[in-house]
C-alpha cells in the first residue's frame, strides 16, 4: 500500500509561495530552539524566488539559518542560469541573512567531481556525517524531474555520495544533491506549480518510482500545489 502524501492546494502560485514561507518559517523557529540552528536547502524556479521574498516578511530567527543549494548549473558567476544569483537576489535584498550562511555550490571549481566532494564536505561540516538538513524545499518538473535528478541520467543511481554531477539537461551540467541526503531530511517540503505539472503530480501522489520525483520518501513530505497544477477546484 501506499504511504499517502499530505497535499494542500491553493488557488494560485502567490498563495503556494505565502503558505511555503510560513511553513518554513514555522520549521525554522521549532528547529532553532531545539538545536540552536536551521539548516535549510533550497531548489531554484519562480515561485520558490517569491517564496523566499515572502519568508523575509516572516518571523524567522536569521542569525540561526543556514541556507544550501539542491542543485545548481555548472555556468559563471551571475549568470542568470545561476540558482544562486536568483537565491542572494530573493534573501539577501530582503532579510538580515548573513551572506555568508548562504553556501553555494562551488560550480566555478574547474574539476566538477572535486566541487561535488567539496560540497558534500560543506554539509558534513554544517549537518553532521552523514548530514541531516532540516528542510528541503523540492519542485518537480512536467518530466518528472526533482533537484536535478533526470531522467535516464545516472546521477539517479547515485548511492554513496550525497553530490553529484549530472549529464547535460537544457544545455548545462549541473550539481545536484542526491537521493540519500535528501530523503535523509526531517522534512521534505513540495512546492508544485503550473498545469504543465498535473500529470506528474498525479503520478507523484500515486507513489509512482518509475519518475525521479517518486523516490523521494513520503513519511516527511508534504506537498503545496496551485489549483493548475491539482486540476479540478480547490
Amino acid at each position: 500500500m501506499v504511504e499517502p502524501l499530505a497535499l494542500n492546494v491553493l488557488p494560485d502560485a502567490d498563495a503556494v509561495a505565502r503558505e511555503a514561507a510560513r511553513v518554513i518559517a514555522a520549521e525554522a523557529r521549532a528547529a532553532v530552539a531545539a538545536r540552536g540552528r536551521f539548516l535549510m536547502a533550497v531548489s531554484g524556479g519562480r515561485t520558490p524566488w517569491q517564496m523566499l521574498r515572502d519568508l523575509a516578511q516572516e518571523q524567522v530567527p536569521w542569525s540561526g539559518v543556514h541556507v544550501f543549494q539542491v542543485d545548481e548549473r555548472i555556468a559563471p558567476p551571475g549568470d542568470p542560469d545561476r540558482n544562486l544569483t536568483h537565491l542572494r537576489e530573493s534573501l539577501l535584498s530582503h532579510a538580515p541573512l548573513p551572506p555568508d550562511q548562504i553556501h553555494a555550490m562551488p560550480v566555478e571549481e574547474p574539476d566538477s567531481l572535486v566541487a561535488s566532494h567539496n560540497y558534500s564536505k560543506t554539509l558534513e561540516h554544517w549537518a553532521g556525517s552523514p548530514p541531516v538538513l532540516d528542510l528541503v524545499h523540492l519542485g518537480m518538473g512536467a518530466d518528472g524531474h526533482t533537484a536535478s535528478l533526470i531522467p535516464g541520467d545516472p546521477v539517479l543511481e547515485v548511492h554513496n555520495a550525497e553530490v553529484a554531477v549530472t549529464g547535460v539537461y537544457q544545455k548545462r551540467r549541473r550539481l545536484t544533491l542526491t537521493y540519500p541526503v535528501l530523503n535523509r531530511a526531517r522534512k521534505i517540503l513540495w512546492v508544485i506549480t503550473g498545469a504543465e505539472k498535473q500529470p506528474m503530480l498525479q503520478r507523484l501522489l500515486a507513489g509512482d518510482t518509475g519518475i525521479p520525483s517518486g523516490r523521494i520518501v513520503r513519511s516527511t513530505a508534504s506537498i503545496l500545489a496551485d489549483q493548475a497544477a491539482r486540476g479540478g477546484t480547490v
